[in-house]
Formats: structure tokens, sequence, C-alpha cells
């Protein structure tokens, strides 16, 4: 349904004929972190995430997995090459 309380006029999944049925009964404001995030989004009560109700909590236990504006670092591990094999391979 449509967000009638702070996120006006975009989807919510929490939104029903009630009222919002999130926990405390609206969305709340993005955190620090969340600045430069492409999913935070300026409505007239505030910033808030398009994609998450409470933004605190997905920073909770580090990164957010749905920021756009932080960089995985993948680590690539170096495949140990047995010297014996790799030695047979370079006589072809």
């Amino acid at each position: 349904m449509i967000c009638e309380t702070t996120r006006k006029g975009m989807d919510c999944a929490f939104m029903t004929k009630k009222g919002c049925n999130f926990n405390g009964g609206s969305c709340v404001e993005i955190i620090e972190s969340c600045n430069g995030c492409n999913r935070s989004a300026q409505f007239d009560t505030g910033w808030f995430c398009s994609a998450c109700p409470d933004p605190s909590v997905k920073w909770k236990n580090g990164n957010c997995n749905l920021a756009t504006h932080v960089q995985n670092a993948v680590a690539e591990a170096k495949a140990k090459v047995n010297p014996i094999k790799a030695s047979k391979r370079g006589g072809k």
C-alpha cells in the first residue's frame, strides 16, 4: 500500500488500512552512515531509506547489505601450485 505517515506517496510493505504496522507506527530516519547512499530519499518529514524502515538495524553488525556507496573489498586467495605438477606442465 501507499505510505501515509512518513514516506508519503511511496509504496510500503508495512502500510495497512489501519495504518503503519512497523514498530512504533512509522519509519525511522537515516543515520550518518547512510549519507551518500542512492537509496536514501528526502521527503517532507526528513530523509528516509527507500529499502529499509529502520536503517540503524542494518548497520548494527557492520556494513549495510543494501548500501550503494560502500565497496566490499574482496581478497583473492593465491592458489598454491604443486611444483612437481608445474614442472611437468612446463615441458609440454
